[in-house]
C-alpha cells in the first residue's frame, strides 16, 4: 500500500449518488471487463431519458437485448427495478443499517450475489471496509503485488487484507487502481 497510494494521490473513490443506477451498473458489470459493461451500460441508458426504476419497467425486452444486455441481465434489471418502485428496499435506512443487513436485502434480488452486494456498499454506500473476496481484481492484484504472481487462496486474501482493516474498502480501491489505472465508477 505504501507503494501504491502516492501513484494515485490524486484521485479518490465517489459515488454517483443514485441508488437503482448503481445497483443497475454493477448487474451491467457481472462477469464482462469493464470496457464491455461501460460499452453495453452507455447503450442501455440511452434507451430512457432518465434512469429511473419507472423508466426501466417502461422499457421492452427487444430493446434491453439490443443493448447488448443478455436476456438474463434483462431479467436482473427488471427485478431491481421492481424493487425500487414497489418499496421493498429500505432505501432509506440504509445509512444506518450494517453492511451485512444490506447485503441479505439486496441478494433477495434476482441477480444481486453477494459481488454485486459488495460493489453496492463500496460505490453508493462507500462503507470504509469491504473486503470483496469473490472479486477477481482484488485476488489478482494482491497475488501479483503480495505473492509475487503465484496463485492466492481466501485465507491468504484475508490474512493480507487483516492489516488494511478498517479501510479494507480504500485498500481493494488502490488495488484496483494498480491493475487498471482507470477507475471504475458504478
Amino acid at each position: 500500500m505504501k507503494r501504491l497510494i502516492p501513484q494515485f494521490a490524486v484521485e479518490c473513490l465517489h459515488t454517483r449518488g443514485d441508488a437503482f443506477c448503481t445497483l443497475s451498473r454493477s448487474i451491467v458489470g457481472q462477469q464482462i471487463s469493464v470496457k464491455a459493461a461501460q460499452s453495453v451500460w452507455d447503450r442501455f441508458a440511452a434507451l430512457a431519458p432518465e434512469l429511473t426504476p419507472e423508466a426501466v419497467l417502461k422499457l421492452k425486452v427487444d430493446d434491453m437485448r439490443g443493448a447488448g444486455l443478455s436476456a438474463r441481465k434483462v431479467d436482473y434489471l427488471v427485478d431491481v427495478a421492481l424493487h425500487f418502485a414497489d418499496g421493498r428496499l429500505h432505501v432509506d435506512a440504509w445509512q444506518g443499517m450494517d453492511d451485512e443487513a444490506i447485503i441479505a436485502e439486496l441478494v433477495a434480488i434476482r441477480g444481486v450475489g453477494r459481488w454485486t452486494a459488495e460493489m453496492f456498499l463500496i460505490f453508493h454506500l462507500l462503507r470504509p471496509n469491504v473486503l470483496p473476496l469473490d472479486d477477481v481484481g482484488l485476488i489478482n492484484g494482491i497475488s501479483q503485488l503480495y505473492f509475487s504472481g503465484e496463485a492466492v487462496s481466501r485465507s491468504e486474501v484475508r490474512e493480507v487484507a487483516a492489516a488494511w482493516k478498517p479501510w479494507s474498502t480504500v485498500a481493494t480501491w488502490y488495488i484496483w487502481r494498480s491493475l487498471d489505472p482507470l477507475p471504475v465508477v458504478y
